[in-house]
């Protein structure tokens, strides 16, 4: 039986019995690629940094090995299966429509982690290069958490048809999570690709894929998903 089915459980699903393999059709699945931008992977030179800014850096440091050895060649693969069998691909990514940014949502203007300015045209804004959108693939631009509250991705996806959202990207207890929620709300089958995805630590991480599995989402790995998509 598959792992997926056991593992990521909450106390809420101990002892719960094991989710149905999931339906994957073509027409109606989509991968939804969530906020993987080139300022996420920004990192300074740590030869100029004040101690503090120095022990920060190194705090983010597994992040930035986790995106580079895990996530990003995941969502590489990811794309190259979905485009390969025809499935839908579709992005999503944090920016404003505003040079100044006063069209953001408050939780994005408020001091800290989340006050980003980020114009929608600027480079820091833009999906890194090695995922970048190809052809006419959707590229939604969200100034909220969520990628459905923010956009008209509600809309698009049932404009095509889609039932099902594969979903992969940052941060897993942030804006995926957000999106995952609001997905599940609005009765789309989620699945959330667990090594396409990180947060600012492994624990967080982790910890949310515990909330969101079972009730919002199913939390699988990239091997266990493509197992599940429709033949090429």
């Amino acid at each position: 039986m598959a792992g997926w089915k056991h593992s990521y459980r909450s106390l809420y699903y101990e002892g719960a019995p094991a989710p149905d393999d999931p339906v994957l059709l073509s027409g109606k699945t989509a991968l939804l690629v969530i906020d993987v931008q080139n300022t996420y992977l920004e990192r300074p030179d740590p030869s100029t940094l004040s101690a503090p800014e120095l022990a920060r850096y190194d705090a983010w440091t597994p992040f930035h090995q986790r995106m580079h050895g895990t996530v990003i060649p995941t969502i590489e693969r990811l794309l190259a299966e979905f485009r390969g069998r025809g499935l839908e691909v579709i992005f999503a990514r944090i920016a404003c429509l505003t040079a100044d940014g006063r069209d953001r949502s408050l939780s994005q203007k408020k001091p800290g982690w989340n006050n980003l300015l980020l114009p929608k045209d600027e480079l820091a804004s833009q999906v890194v290069p090695k995922l970048a959108p190809k052809g006419d693939e959707i590229v939604v631009t969200k100034t909220t958490d969520s990628a459905l509250t923010g956009t008209n991705l509600r809309l698009l996806l049932n404009n095509i048809g889609i039932t099902h959202v594969v979903c992969a990207g940052i941060f897993t207890d942030q804006c995926v999570a957000s999106t995952v929620r609001s997905l599940a709300d609005e009765s789309f089958d989620v699945i959330v690709v667990e090594d396409g995805c990180a947060a600012a630590s492994d624990e967080l991480h982790l910890q949310e894929l515990a909330i969101i599995n079972m009730i919002y989402c199913a939390v699988m790995s990239a091997d266990e998903l493509v197992g599940y998509l429709p033949g090429r």
